[in-house]
């Protein structure tokens, strides 16, 4: 048993490796690409739709781990339940940052 749970930590430190690589690369789309697939209203839409989707996800398999399936593990349930819920919190941050920046525009001096 511990062996499987060092197995998934040094997955999870591979995995964070990984996207830590691919940030520093600097893998910056052109402006044309973001323009073409939508703008900022696209990108806020699909992020809120990732994070609903693992939301869903978490809750989906918290249920099968409470029905008693086989193949659901409790630590991968409550990682993706903390996974969900640090998303949501990161979205609730990005949009109290919007409102903000909102009312800090919308009190300008014209």
């Amino acid at each position: 048993m511990a062996i499987q749970n060092l197995s998934a930590i040094e997955n999870m430190l591979a995995q964070m490796r990984a996207v830590t690589q691919a940030a520093s690369a600097g893998s910056v789309r052109p402006t044309s690409t973001v323009a073409d697939s939508g703008g900022f209203a696209a990108e806020l839409s699909r992020s809120l739709a990732r994070v609903s989707e693992m939301q869903n996800s978490a809750a989906a398999q918290g249920r099968a781990f409470q029905m008693g399936a086989p193949d659901v593990a409790l630590n991968d349930v409550m990682i993706d339940m903390q996974k969900a819920g640090i998303a949501f919190q990161a979205t609730v941050q990005v949009r109290n940052r919007l409102v903000a920046a909102y009312q800090e525009i919308a009190r300008m001096a014209v």
